[in-house]
């Protein structure tokens, strides 16, 4: 029996949250602050999964349920974040009766798209992390967040004037870096974990580089890489970098270089069947690649073996 899918219910703008959460129109067409001790989780079957047509920005108390991103569940505990950019989908358990506090800041992207944070908020690495790499506070950095949230709300319930917009977009930068900063204290505080990730990234790829996998598919993605270990792409990239100094891609290419050295000295193929084998379609490619890796060209490498 095939399975049913549905599709995920698309809440294009936030008078449309507004009133399916049953509050007041929104002060502000294009940003909102959401108490979440004033509304009640979707309970409608069709609600489960949502997608939402502009930024959110959660701080979240005392959830009870679980919240999928993904192929992951995650259980909520005390001061944990989670950031979703426009139209990602997100999957919640219909819980009856669910309360929780905290606060939820929405942002449509027209509210910053004049200013250079428009751009820039795509940098922000963490809007594509998974639920289960949601960013998890310190007492002292929930309530420097809750602080700049709460001024957010206060200047757009004020009096409006020509700076009004300016000053809650500097407030808005403010949050996204001050997560930033708490991101990469994460990374440090779990070192442990992050330790753990890397082993199991470094036993996929030299499984992969000594299997057929790599004749047969070319090298591996970041995509292929981050969904064998279950986290995303991005997560992966930034953890690896603060771990490593190195990105994702990296250290695949590493991995490829050392393959690469092994075949140059224990067989006679020849560059271009090299690169062939490691699924280039341009031999330049591969010998480029390598030459910035290790400054020798393959075939001088293979020569200063002889």
């Amino acid at each position: 029996m095939k399975k049913t899918t549905h599709k995920p219910y698309i809440i294009h703008s936030i008078s449309e949250l507004h009133k399916l959460l049953e509050l007041p129109k929104p002060k502000h067409p294009l940003v909102s602050v959401i108490n979440f001790e004033e509304i009640k989780c979707f309970d409608d079957e069709s609600m489960r999964s949502v997608s939402y047509n502009f930024y959110c920005i959660a701080i979240k108390r005392n959830f009870e349920g679980k919240m999928k991103y993904g192929q992951q569940y995650y259980d909520f505990d005390e001061g944990v974040m989670t950031f979703f950019s426009p139209m990602q989908v997100v999957t919640t358990n219909i819980v009856e009766n669910l309360k929780l506090s905290g606060y939820w800041l929405v942002v449509h992207p027209d509210f910053i798209r004049n200013y250079p944070l428009g751009k820039a908020i795509k940098e922000y690495g963490y809007f594509s992390y998974a639920v289960n790499e949601a960013l998890h506070l310190s007492d002292d950095e929930e309530k420097a967040v809750t602080a700049i949230i709460q001024n957010i709300e206060n200047e757009y319930r004020s009096v409006i004037d020509n700076f009004s917009q300016d000053v809650i977009v500097s407030h808005i930068e403010l949050l996204l870096n001050y997560c930033n900063r708490f991101y990469n204290r994460q990374f440090i505080t779990r070192r442990t974990a992050s330790n753990d990730l890397l082993i199991k990234l470094e036993r996929l790829l030299s499984d992969y580089f000594n299997s057929e996998q790599l004749q047969e598919s070319g090298l591996p993605t970041v995509q292929y890489i981050s969904g064998k270990l279950n986290v995303s792409a991005d997560y992966l990239s930034d953890m690896l970098r603060n771990l490593t100094g190195q990105n994702t891609q990296q250290h695949i290419h590493n991995h490829l270089i050392d393959k690469a050295k092994e075949v140059l000295v224990t067989t006679d193929l020849s560059v271009s069947e090299i690169a062939y084998q490691f699924g280039f379609e341009y031999p330049q490619s591969f010998s480029k690649l390598f030459k910035k890796k290790t400054e020798m060209s393959p075939l001088e490498f293979r020569q200063s073996f002889n």
